[in-house]
């Protein structure tokens, strides 16, 4: 299931490089965090995928 909105697939942009190592775990904030605790990267690929432009900025 991709993400909603543009805030929704950042913050899952930014756990994935977090599972890969790319990026250090304490850097991540907010969602991000909660999402790299609680998603495999296989979830995260899944999630942070998709085009971007139609999405909104946030969802409620």
């Amino acid at each position: 299931m991709p993400a909603k909105s543009k805030a929704q697939q950042k913050a899952a942009g930014a756990a994935l490089s977090a599972k890969r190592g790319e990026t250090a775990k304490n850097d991540l904030k907010g969602a991000a965090r909660d999402m790299y605790e609680s998603m495999s990267e296989e979830q995260l690929e899944e999630f942070a995928s998709g085009d971007r432009e139609q999405k909104p900025d946030h969802v409620k």
